[in-house]
């Protein structure tokens, strides 16, 4: 049986020049957990993902992934990245290539799978995100929620252990905020592993198992959606929590 914590930081320090944006985080996430990494911006949130899967190398500190280190440099580093799913704020799509080529790229270099099983379950992939009927076209065809959910199929495309989501929906105007946010519910529903840096705090308190205050690069706080929202223990914490429930 493997242990439990699919994704354990120990110590981990990262600085851009003088300034110190991960400051000795010391996290586990289960297989399974969708957890919420909230906290102001600039507070160390997207660095923490882009670490997690070797994209940030951290000066001290381990990061294991399955059991795995990771780190951002040599060969191992790109196994383990073929493993975790990411979805960033700007949608990232090639633009010179249809929605079903965007989605079976990764699978076709990386896998042994063959162009008709890969394109099969790209469509079944489309079906899940709600838009069966894009496959065809171009990404500059699609609204931004549409193009955000080729994301989110593309990054599925390589069945990851993990999905990471960096602010999946702060580029995205209101009215299409929802329809990511519904399928990353389903995804949380089904077991997926996922870490999510939101705003979105309704999101937060109905889907996620728990979540990660970070602020200044620290771990200031974590909890179940219930003690995060109503027994908040720090004062950073709790002065979030306010600006955002009266926002």
């Amino acid at each position: 049986m493997q242990d439990g914590h699919l994704v354990q930081l120990d110590s981990v320090r990262k600085s851009f020049g003088d300034n110190l944006v991960l400051d000795d985080i010391d996290l586990s996430i289960d297989r399974g957990a969708a957890i919420v990494v909230a906290g102001p911006s600039g507070s160390g949130k997207s660095t923490m993902l882009r670490c997690i899967n070797g994209l940030e190398s951290i000066e001290s500190g381990t990061i294991r992934f399955d059991g795995r280190p990771v780190k951002s440099s040599g060969r191992e580093i790109y196994g383990i990245r073929a493993q975790i799913g990411m979805v960033f704020q700007q949608f990232n799509l090639f633009p010179h290539m249809t929605v079903l080529q965007n989605i079976t790229l990764a699978p076709l270099e990386v896998g042994d799978a063959g162009r008709e099983p890969s394109e099969r379950r790209a469509r079944d992939l489309l079906e899940r995100v709600g838009i069966p009927e894009k496959a065809g076209d171009y990404p500059a065809d699609l609204s931004g929620g549409q193009q955000q959910r080729v994301a989110i199929a593309r990054a599925l495309a390589v069945e990851p252990k993990l999905m990471l989501f960096d602010e999946p929906t702060s580029a995205l105007d209101p009215e299409m905020i929802r329809e990511v946010l519904d399928v990353m519910r389903d995804l949380a529903r089904e077991g997926m592993t996922m870490i999510v840096v939101t705003h979105e705090m309704g999101f937060a308190r109905e889907v996620c198992d728990r979540i990660v205050f970070i602020d200044e690069g620290q771990i200031v706080e974590q909890g179940t959606p219930d003690e995060f929202f109503n027994h908040t223990q720090s004062e950073r914490a709790k002065e979030f929590v306010d600006k955002i429930i009266h926002h």
